[in-house]
């Protein structure tokens, strides 16, 4: 297991444009690393606010040691708390997902409001004092209709991402939405392999037939340098969108932690579905004015990439396990008032994305495989297909290096 001063020398020995050493996909300590100098300092995205639309609604997830619930109040407002009682520690809330008009714990039944203000505990002595025992908070923050978390006790600033997010989502009314079907798979790769993995289309020709029906692998399509630097088509595309109300331009974060623009689907194809028309028939999300406004793309790192068509939405979640193993979560949207069996078909809506996922599941665990060899050694990335890999490294190493001291900044 590596230490502090190891990892700094694996990320100082790094060379430029190249995959990542043996050791910063593999090993434990780089691992425990990752979490407590990223999963528990970044802001995460969690679940889509949709999810948990009615009072006494929560979702629970589990980052690295930290088990976390999200709530929405009664007076509207989504929270998030340490799914930890204040009493012994039970975990108040086992299930993916519920619903309750209190959070109370199994174990010896102390009471918690959606608040995380602590209203019974029993039989306690007369000092006892419930105000110095409500759950403990997680910072959260609901944008557009995606609920991000952060653990740390200062999180990172934030402002710029929910202005320019909110803008963007704004037309896709992800707030009105439901959730239509929700997937969770265990990758047995590196969460970074996981990440890099959705960051280039240099393998999607040979590995998703079902994708590449209505998605581009033609790199120009996503490499990007400004709002008025792209290709002619998408430059075209945005100018459409754009006169419909439709915010369309690349922006990005200055050090590419995050990214948004709307791309034209192939030959203009309405949405990913095997048949390329609308899975949802009759509407469309939010305010979206026509069926082929492509698809707004929209990645955060750590954890998440994001499609919004005009007629759903499918939104990703990425939780590391292990140093190889990863969860990834996918939740399909679709408008509120859409009737399964008649405005959708779910295998016509989720087959494209289920097809990717397992298909992506299957090159990351045999590129772990790889990596797992004694042989292994760092390959060229290429500058052509693979610009987004080597951004995110780029930011991964840069993050990492800052926060583990200037010994640790990347080889010229």
């Amino acid at each position: 297991m590596l230490t502090t001063t190891e990892i700094r020398a694996e990320l100082a020995a790094r060379r430029k444009d190249y995959s990542l050493s043996r050791d910063l996909y593999c090993d434990e300590g780089v691992f425990q690393t990752d979490l407590t100098e990223i999963f528990y300092r970044e802001w995460l995205f969690a679940i889509p606010a949709c999810e948990i639309p009615k009072s006494g609604n929560y979702a629970t997830l589990q980052v690295g040691a930290y088990p976390v619930v999200i709530t929405r109040g009664a007076d509207g407002m989504i929270r998030a708390f340490h799914n930890v009682c204040r009493h012994r520690g039970q975990r108040l809330c086992s299930k993916p997902s519920g619903s309750s008009v209190k959070l109370v714990c199994p174990y010896h039944q102390w009471t918690y409001d959606l608040d995380g203000k602590l209203i019974w505990a029993r039989d306690m002595q007369e000092d006892f004092d419930p105000s110095k025992h409500g759950l403990k908070k997680v910072h959260c923050v609901d944008i557009g209709g995606m609920v991000f978390i952060c653990l740390a006790d200062v999180p990172p600033a934030i402002a710029d991402l929910a202005k320019t997010l909110g803008t963007y989502l704004a037309p896709s009314g992800l707030k009105e939405a439901k959730v239509a079907h929700s997937s969770t798979i265990i990758e047995k790769g590196n969460w970074k392999l996981v990440i890099e993995n959705n960051r280039e289309c240099y393998h999607c020709g040979g590995s998703h037939p079902s994708l590449c029906r209505t998605y581009s692998d033609n790199p120009r399509m996503t490499a990007m340098e400004g709002p008025d630097s792209a290709s002619p088509d998408i430059l075209d595309h945005w100018k459409r969108c754009e006169a419909a109300g439709l915010p369309s331009r690349f922006v990005n974060h200055p050090q590419m932690q995050w990214r948004l623009a709307r791309i034209p689907l192939l030959n203009n194809a309405e949405s990913y579905t095997m048949s390329t028309k609308a899975a949802v028939k009759g509407m469309r999300m939010g305010q979206m004015p026509f069926n082929d406004a492509g698809s707004l793309l929209f990645f955060h790192y750590p954890n998440t990439w994001n499609h919004f068509l005009p007629d759903h939405a499918i939104v990703f979640r990425v939780l590391p396990i292990s140093p190889t193993e990863t969860e990834v979560t996918t939740k399909w949207l679709v408008p509120a008032d859409a009737v399964e069996g008649k405005d959708y078909d779910l295998k016509d809506l989720t087959e494209v994305w289920i097809n990717t996922n397992d298909e992506d599941r299957q090159v990351v665990e045999e590129n772990q495989k790889g990596i797992l060899s004694p042989a292994y050694e760092p390959g060229p990335y290429s500058t052509i297909q693979e610009e987004g890999v080597i951004q995110f490294v780029d930011w991964y190493c840069g993050t990492m290096a800052e926060r583990l001291g200037p010994t640790a900044q990347a080889a010229e």
